[in-house]
């Protein structure tokens, strides 16, 4: 496998000091880092060398902070799910033919894209890499190396978690040695969770509770490094995930036992930056224009319409989801008309192409999010008046009435409905929900003919990269493709 062999180790070994040398998030890190680093001991003797080491993980992460990144291809993440399901629809698709494929759900294997797949790899051999090194150093200052320690087993987590919804089976990585990593074969998904499940309860006990500067021993305002409760938020999903219901709930209940730092907030005031509804977040690296959310630069059409560089709008299933009265529609949505045509466009993110100090950030675990687990967690267990008063808080702030007396599925129905209107456009959600629950197939079957289509059940996954196939004989290709 290209990402696990030998020869792809040689060149991954460089990543953390490449990424040493990637311009810094200022909210990140405050360190000035050495240029010259010849060995992976020598970061993990020195803290400045060490936080930079996983620091470059979050500016990579940020990248150019747009969704159709070329250098940061995770981030492409709620574009490609929302083209991929009912979120999104695409404009003038001749010339915008790779959306297209992903709007159609004709991703071929030779193409795969597989630079997701080589981008979160890339990633993963970092937080590997952190993770050997800060065990094995003996140098470090003990909170920083804790924290660092900590942040690398979140990180490890959380890029699995995406290889997983979009690829199923993957192989599971925890090592740098290339010996063992060359011919691993796919690992299956229960597996893979447990290894999340895993991950973040040591992260949990090395997180700082506390948002930290790039010092890692001074607070901060600016929610952009992890704490011990976006662990708690990332590992609340992942029980939900798994069905495993009692601990999802606990999990997400533990955040809300800290009001005084996490709470909802108005509509038009959740992407802001370090809102009391972010729980992690991640500045953009650029300055200028690029100041703000890569989200907000590509999803905000011009006044003119959609064009080239702005091809995306929201569906009209999406758009009709919304009940009357929601005031979601009119806080997160906008729209332009052009030609004759009314076309709405996301807009949770709302500065965009403008110079202006960053006063957004991407917002990647939040606390709305975090109720809607809760709630569904407890409708699984059957606790129907605690799961409606969750549901209820997310409707309230939309402006939306309560929920009467609902039955066990009927509340559950609800409750996925939320999730759509509450978390479109973000990070996946909808796509992941569909699959998880079964949904997937009878909507897409449904309205592939409007996308020009026809859907087949084993695109609910990608394809393995082809060039990754050819590499690693052990890796097997997903069905269909």
């Amino acid at each position: 496998m290209l990402l696990l062999n030998h020869k792809y180790n040689r060149l991954a070994a460089g990543i953390i000091f490449i990424s040493l040398l990637l311009p810094s998030c200022k909210k990140l890190v405050t360190v000035t880092t050495p240029p010259t680093s010849s060995g992976t001991e020598n970061v993990f003797k020195d803290d400045a060398l060490a936080i930079s080491a996983v620091t470059g993980i979050y500016a990579r992460l940020s990248g150019t902070n747009t969704p159709s990144s070329s250098s940061n291809y995770l981030g492409t993440t709620s574009l490609f799910a929302g083209l991929w399901t009912d979120e999104f629809s695409i404009y003038d698709a001749v010339s915008q033919q790779y959306l297209s494929m992903l709007y159609t759900n004709q991703i071929p294997a030779s193409l795969s894209n597989g630079q997701i797949w080589i981008d979160i790899y890339s990633m993963l051999f970092v937080a590997n890499s952190s993770i050997e090194g800060l065990t094995a150093s003996t140098q470090l200052t003990p909170a920083v190396k804790q924290q660092l320690l900590g942040e690398s087993y979140f990180l490890r987590a959380f890029f699995y978690f995406y290889l997983v919804n979009y690829y199923g089976d993957v192989p599971l990585v925890t090592t740098t040695d290339y010996t063992v990593n060359g011919s691993i074969p796919r690992t299956a998904q229960s597996k893979v969770y447990e290894q999340m499940v895993a991950d973040l309860k040591m992260a949990k006990t090395l997180l700082s509770p506390n948002y930290l500067d790039g010092s890692l021993v001074k607070t901060t305002p600016e929610r952009v490094r992890p704490t011990l409760y976006a662990a708690t938020a990332l590992l609340s999903r992942v029980y939900l995930y798994q069905k495993d219901y009692a601990n999802s709930e606990l999990q997400a209940t533990e955040i809300f036992t800290k009001p005084a730092t996490y709470d909802t907030v108005a509509l038009n005031d959740v992407f802001l930056k370090n809102s009391k509804e972010t729980i992690w977040s991640i500045p953009s690296v650029g300055n200028g224009t690029q100041s703000n959310t890569g989200e907000g630069k590509y999803y905000i059409l011009p006044a003119q319409g959609p064009n080239f560089a702005n091809p995306i709008y929201l569906s009209p299933l999406l758009m009709n989801s919304f009940e009357s009265g929601d005031k979601r529609k009119t806080s997160w949505t906008s729209s332009v008309t052009a030609g004759g045509i009314n076309y709405p466009f996301v807009y949770k993110y709302k500065i965009g192409l403008v110079n202006t100090a960053p006063a957004e950030y991407n917002m990647m675990l939040r606390l709305g999010e975090q109720y809607l687990i809760r709630a569904e967690a407890r409708a699984q267990q059957n606790k129907i008046t605690e799961a409606t008063a969750d549901l209820n808080l997310i409707r309230k702030r939309a402006g939306l009435g309560p929920v009467g007396a609902l039955s066990q599925s009927q509340l559950i129905d609800t409750i996925m409905h939320e999730r759509r209107v509450e978390l479109f456009s973000e990070w996946g959600h909808r796509w992941f929900d569909l699959r998880r629950t079964g949904r997937l197939d009878a909507l897409m079957t449904a309205i592939a003919p409007s996308k020009g289509s026809v859907w087949k059940p084993y695109q609910q996954w990608f394809p393995i990269p082809a060039t990754e196939i050819q590499t690693n004989p052990a890796l097997v290709q997903n069905p269909g493709y």
